[in-house]
C-alpha cells in the first residue's frame, strides 16, 4: 500500500507554483515564442519574484541553498512547471543539474553555490553527432598532460550552450573502459582557449533558448576542473537520471497534458456545432475520456516510481516505463487537443500548436522510445516483471 498523502507545506508550495505559472509565466508564452527568447526586462522581474518566494532550484539540497524537496514533492511541483513553456521554466525556476553536488573544494564556491543562487548558468554537454541515446559512444577525448587535461571533440544540441557561463563536459579518458571507468566529467569555463560555441541549431519546438554546438580544439584545462573522480563520469552523470526522467519528462508531461485537457473541456462545453455543444458528441467524449484516463495513469506511474526513489530503491525499469509512456501519452493528448479545437488548434493564436511541437521531442531525448522499450524488454526477459 502506497500513501501519497502530502503535507500541508507541500500542498501550499504546489499551489503557490501553480498560481505563479498561471499569473506570471503563461501570459509571456506568446512573446517568448515570437522573439525566440525570454525578454530580459520581464525575465528579471519574474526570476526575482520566483527567488523571493523560494521557488528557485527547488530540486537541490537545502544545505546548498536549494529547496531540498523529496522526489515525490519535486514531481508534484514539476507538474505545475509543465503548464508553461520550457524556456520560462529554465529561466524562472532554474535549470540546476543535481550532479553539481559532485563539486568539491573550491568548485563548490565557484560553480555549485552561485548556480543554485541563479547567478551563473550551466549547460550539460553530453550529446554528439554520433552519440545520442548511446551516451557512452562519445568520441570527445580528454588526455592527461602533466597537471592539465587537453580536450578535443564536438558536442551538439546543447541546451543553453550559447549563453552558459560554463559547461559540464563528458569526455573519454580511457577508450577501452568507456562507461566502466573510462569517462570523466570536466568543468570548462566560457572563454577558455580552445573552447568555442559553433552554430546555434534551430529546432521545431522549444523556442526561447539556444541549442548549440560546442567545439573543443586542444582545449587545455587544469586538473582541478575534473568534476568528481577521474573515470567516474558516467556513473555520476546517470546517477541522477531517474529523477530527471521522472520530473522533466514524466511529471511535466502530466502538467502539460492536464493543461491541454482543461482547454479542451472548456472548448467542448462552449463550442457549438449543429445546434449543440461539441461535448455532446460521442467522438469528442471518447477523446476527452481517453485523455483523462491516460493522464491519470501517467501520474500514478510517476508518483509510484518517485516514491520508490525516496525509499532508496533503484526503480530504473519503472523509470524507463514512465519515460516511455509519459512521452507518448503527451503526443497523443496534444494531437487530440488540436483535433478538438479544429482550425483554431492549428493556429498560433492558441498555445496548442506550440505544445504540439514542444511535446514531440519528449520521445527522443533522454533515450528514445525505442531504446526504452528495448531496456524494458531486456529486463522482463532476464528478471520477469516485478511490481
Amino acid at each position: 500500500m502506497v500513501d501519497f498523502t502530502i503535507s500541508d507545506e507541500t500542498r501550499l508550495l504546489v499551489e503557490t507554483v501553480g498560481k505563479f505559472v498561471k499569473a506570471e509565466l503563461q501570459p509571456l508564452e506568446s512573446e517568448v515564442e515570437e522573439q525566440s527568447r525570454v525578454p530580459p526586462d520581464k525575465l528579471k522581474v519574474v526570476k526575482a519574484k520566483a527567488q523571493a518566494l523560494g521557488l528557485y532550484a527547488l530540486n537541490m539540497p537545502a544545505e546548498v541553498g536549494g529547496g531540498g524537496l523529496a522526489t515525490v514533492d519535486m514531481c508534484l511541483v514539476e507538474e505545475e512547471f509543465g503548464k508553461t513553456s520550457d524556456p520560462l521554466i529554465r529561466r524562472t525556476f532554474g535549470q540546476v543539474y543535481e550532479m553539481l553536488m559532485a563539486c568539491k573544494g573550491e568548485q563548490r564556491a565557484k560553480y555549485l553555490l552561485p548556480t543554485v543562487k541563479g547567478d551563473r548558468i550551466c549547460c550539460m554537454a553530453i550529446t554528439e553527432p554520433g552519440a545520442g541515446s548511446d551516451a557512452q559512444a562519445i568520441s570527445t577525448t580528454a588526455v592527461r598532460d602533466g597537471n592539465s587535461w587537453v580536450l578535443n571533440g564536438r558536442k551538439h544540441f546543447i541546451s543553453d550552450g550559447d549563453i552558459a557561463d560554463y559547461a559540464i563536459v563528458m569526455a573519454l579518458t580511457d577508450k577501452d573502459k568507456r562507461a566502466r571507468g573510462g569517462i570523466t566529467l570536466f568543468i570548462v569555463d566560457k572563454g577558455t582557449p580552445g573552447f568555442s560555441v559553433g552554430r546555434v541549431q534551430h529546432m521545431m519546438g522549444h523556442h526561447g533558448y539556444g541549442h548549440a554546438e560546442l567545439v573543443f580544439e586542444n582545449c587545455r584545462i587544469g586538473a582541478d576542473q575534473v568534476m568528481g573522480e577521474v573515470g567516474d563520469g558516467f556513473r555520476t552523470m546517470f546517477g541522477t537520471v531517474s529523477k530527471v526522467r521522472l520530473g522533466h519528462i514524466g511529471a511535466r508531461s502530466v502538467g502539460m497534458a492536464s493543461r491541454v485537457l482543461e482547454l479542451c473541456r472548456h472548448q467542448a462545453n462552449e463550442r457549438k456545432q449543429f445546434g449543440k455543444p461539441i461535448g455532446d458528441y460521442q467522438m469528442i467524449q471518447k477523446m476527452l475520456a481517453d485523455m483523462a484516463t491516460e493522464i491519470y495513469a501517467t501520474r500514478s506511474m510517476v508518483l509510484n516510481a518517485a516514491w520508490e526513489v525516496d525509499q532508496g530503491r533503484d526503480p530504473r525499469d519503472k523509470v524507463s516505463m514512465v519515460k516511455l509512456y509519459a512521452s507518448e501519452m503527451m503526443g497523443r493528448v496534444a494531437d487530440r487537443g488540436i483535433q478538438i479545437f479544429g482550425g483554431m488548434g492549428f493556429s498560433t493564436e492558441m498555445p496548442l500548436e506550440r505544445i504540439y511541437r514542444d511535446s514531440r521531442v519528449l520521445r527522443i531525448y533522454d533515450g528514445t522510445s525505442e531504446i526504452h522499450r528495448m531496456l524494458i524488454a531486456r529486463s522482463v526477459l532476464k528478471n520477469g516483471f516485478v511490481l
